[in-house]
């Protein structure tokens, strides 16, 4: 039910940001960027039910806990540099849009370097 609420605003949303941004455009970017932040704090709230999930499964599968929290911030970041160039697109930014993606993207390979190196480190060992 959380998705029809949530397309619903965005709905009144747009059709107010339609009629405002003839008169003040400026207006209608700040509606937008409430709007944003708005579906980004109702998002978070139900991100904590799927972290306890993964928390509960790593530990019956005896994974380390630091490569769950790496693994956990790259998807974080993922999704949060999606969202911030999604939201620079919406204002026309598309240079910054691309900006914030390549961001995220090299914080995502800066991330993934340990469970790189476990993964060689594995195979190495597998191979005699």
């Amino acid at each position: 039910m959380d998705i029809v609420q949530i397309v619903g605003l965005g709905f009144v949303v747009t059709l107010l940001s339609l009629i405002i941004k003839r008169e003040r455009p400026e207006i209608a970017l700040q509606l937008s960027l409430a709007l944003a932040a708005i579906i980004f704090l109702l998002v978070l709230t139900k991100i904590g039910t799927v972290l306890n999930l993964f928390r509960d499964l790593a530990e019956k599968a005896n994974i380390s806990q630091m490569y769950l929290n790496t693994i956990l911030k790259i998807i974080g970041i993922a999704y949060i540099a999606e969202f911030g160039a999604q939201v620079c697109k919406d204002a026309g930014e598309g240079a910054v849009a691309s900006k914030i993606e390549l961001a995220g993207k090299v914080m995502v390979m800066v991330m993934a370097i340990p469970i790189i190196v476990l993964v060689l480190d594995t195979v190495i060992r597998l191979i005699p």
